[in-house]
């Protein structure tokens, strides 16, 4: 898309419109995980996550005109993009078993503080004095959340740390792929790496009764929520330059405190709540400072 097209006022509002819906559907599949958790394994769950999102990915490759995606470029890369998201994919849905899903989320966002940390060394780029400090103020709004003495699970802990740091890597990666490789490409590769992980551990976790059909739907869709959510992000960032889009991020992260509180009935406590608010604002920060070529 041209310049032109994307400071265009209908094309940004649309742009807009479509990340927060974006945002809005990735907050709601991350609630419906933590319900189903308590009915489905983790690795079952995922695996019919993926087998929806595997649909769109075909989809996405036919309107995209060529489905030879062992032709890309820069394999190894995509190979290694999609490794993080399945490791993301994993070990978020292993956490929510345990975490309350406002404290696991706020966890999780983390990743950009964690991209601008990783940058010098895994993209070249310099960090500025100040970003440096947005970093540590955001990382001692984690420490609030995980501080000693919280009754939040260390498993769960570990576990949503790590997605946090594939995720900063996923999207460092995906920074280096932008230009390189078409995004319905991208997208198939993470859909299909993501899937056949899931798949292996799948079998050794089935549930201790065979779902009913309507569950297994139930299940299908929400996976076809999520893999939406990742082409509405796709539409946005056409529309709209990401220096524009970045800062909205945040509202996922009110958004599971939202349903941590009103659905699951498990609100982050005072110290939990202040992490919060010094990762989002270590965050919009960031996002709003351009990086030093």
């Amino acid at each position: 898309m041209t310049t032109a097209a994307l400071r265009a006022p209908g094309s940004r509002s649309a742009g807009i419109a479509l990340f927060f819906c974006a945002l809005v559907a990735f907050a709601s599949y991350d609630a419906f995980c933590k319900k189903m958790l308590q009915f489905y394994p983790a690795p079952f769950v995922n695996l019919m996550r993926y087998l929806s999102v595997i649909c769109i990915a075909l989809a996405m490759l036919l309107h995209h005109g060529d489905l030879r995606i062992w032709r890309a470029p820069q394999k190894k890369l995509l190979l290694l993009r999609g490794a993080m998201l399945a490791t993301v994919a994993t070990c978020f849905m292993t956490a929510l078993i345990w975490m309350p899903l406002a404290e696991a989320t706020a966890i999780y966002f983390t990743a950009p503080l964690l991209m601008v940390a990783l940058s010098p060394w895994l993209v070249g780029e310099q960090v500025q004095r100040s970003r440096w400090v947005a970093v540590v103020v955001g990382f001692a709004g984690m420490l609030l959340i995980v501080r000693p003495g919280s009754d939040l699970p260390w498993l769960g802990t570990v576990l949503m740390a790590i997605a946090a740091v594939c995720y900063a890597v996923f999207q460092l990666l995906t920074r280096r792929l932008a230009g390189r490789v078409a995004s319905p490409v991208q997208y198939a590769y993470t859909a299909l790496v993501c899937l056949i992980a899931t798949a292996l551990p799948a079998p050794l976790f089935l549930p201790p009764e065979r779902p009913e059909a309507g569950a297994v739907l139930l299940l299908l869709a929400g996976g076809a929520c999520s893999g939406a959510a990742q082409w509405l992000l796709l539409a946005a960032f056409e529309r709209v330059e990401a220096s524009t889009l970045a800062p909205l991020n945040y509202f996922q992260l009110l958004l599971a405190v939202a349903f941590s509180t009103f659905w699951f009935h498990k609100p982050p406590d005072g110290l939990a709540m202040s992490g919060i608010a010094l990762i989002i604002a270590a965050g919009v920060y960031l996002a709003r400072q351009p990086m030093k070529e």
